[in-house]
């Protein structure tokens, strides 16, 4: 019971971790401090060094040569394309609205763990789909709005599902390589990789960049990210997956939209109304019946110490 106990802490402790970088990437993209390529690539540094300093003081794990370039790959379809998807589409979309597309990654991951691991379809399944695509549209038909940057635009929304798209990507195809090595030896270099390709993109807005003059809230606020959401998150989240079934781990979801409503609408950057709750039920609900599944990854079995989670909004 212990152990179940520090693994629901773990994923609560992660979730509750993601739902408050939704709103303060919110904040940040408002303060118009840094451009998203240059956050992406500070956070990429950030999470590098930290896990590479840690890595000094653990065994040696090599890994194979073959291994390096899949790391790569991995880094661009795990790290560079949803973070930076996310960190464009909060500047056109609500807090809520992102928290409530980011229940929608384990189905995405449902079809790639079909093509890519043999896991079947099954009735529930494919119920969840379309209740879940059934609030995706109702959401989007509902966002086309008066409001400026209170609204959410179609392209905000598309940004978020390339966002669960790419990591449920990165989850099914990469799934294998990434039960191969610990978490701080995949992340290492993980993170080196997506530092390296952003950099040649980001270097000319991070040396224009005036750091000086980003006020105090927004600097803790990309230090949170930074550290928070990327390292401490990156730890906790294989933690509780040894502990808990990936189901169980990934109905934590939920934790992001009620985070991040009771926190955007308290400081009113955000607001609820109906349809924004219609929306909810219906995604949620749809995740539910995918969640409520009993067929089980091939390799799913509690044995894998993977980085990642099912397929939320990766900020």
């Amino acid at each position: 019971m212990s152990e179940k106990l520090a693994g629901h802490l773990a994923i609560a402790a992660t979730y509750t971790i993601f739902g408050l970088n939704i709103v303060f990437c919110k904040d940040i993209a408002n303060a118009e401090a840094v451009s998203p390529i240059v956050l992406f690539t500070m956070r990429a540094i950030g999470a590098s060094a930290l896990f590479w300093l840690i890595s000094f003081f653990l065994p040696v794990e090599r890994v194979a040569k073959g291994d390096i370039w899949k790391i790569a790959a991995a880094s661009v379809v795990g790290l560079l394309i949803p973070q930076l998807t996310f960190l464009m589409a909060i500047t056109m979309s609500t807090s809520i609205d992102t928290a409530i597309l980011g229940t929608l990654g384990p189905i995405f991951t449902m079809f790639f763990a079909f093509f890519f691991l043999k896991e079947p379809i099954t009735g529930k399944k494919a119920g969840g789909v379309v209740l879940s695509f059934a609030g995706v549209i109702f959401l989007i038909l509902n966002s086309v709005h008066a409001g400026g940057a209170a609204a959410t635009s179609p392209l905000g929304i598309v940004l978020l599902l390339v966002n669960c798209l790419s990591f449920s990507l990165y989850l099914g195809l990469f799934r294998p390589l990434i039960s191969r090595y610990t978490v701080v030896t995949f992340m290492k270099w993980m993170f080196l990789f997506s530092m390296l390709v952003s950099l040649p993109i980001s270097a000319g807005g991070l040396l224009s960049t005036d750091f000086t003059t980003i006020p105090g809230n927004v600097r803790w606020e990309i230090a949170y990210l930074i550290f928070f959401a990327t390292f401490v998150a990156y730890f906790l989240i294989p933690f509780g997956q040894k502990r808990l079934r990936p189901t169980l781990v990934s109905m934590y979801t939920y934790l992001q939209p009620i985070i991040a409503a009771v926190i955007s609408i308290s400081t009113g950057m955000d607001s609820l109304n109906w349809q924004k709750i219609v929306s909810t039920l219906l995604i949620v609900g749809g995740v539910i019946l995918v969640g409520r599944s009993r067929a089980k990854m091939p390799d799913q079995v509690g044995h894998d110490e993977s980085v990642g989670h099912d397929g939320e909004v990766v900020g």
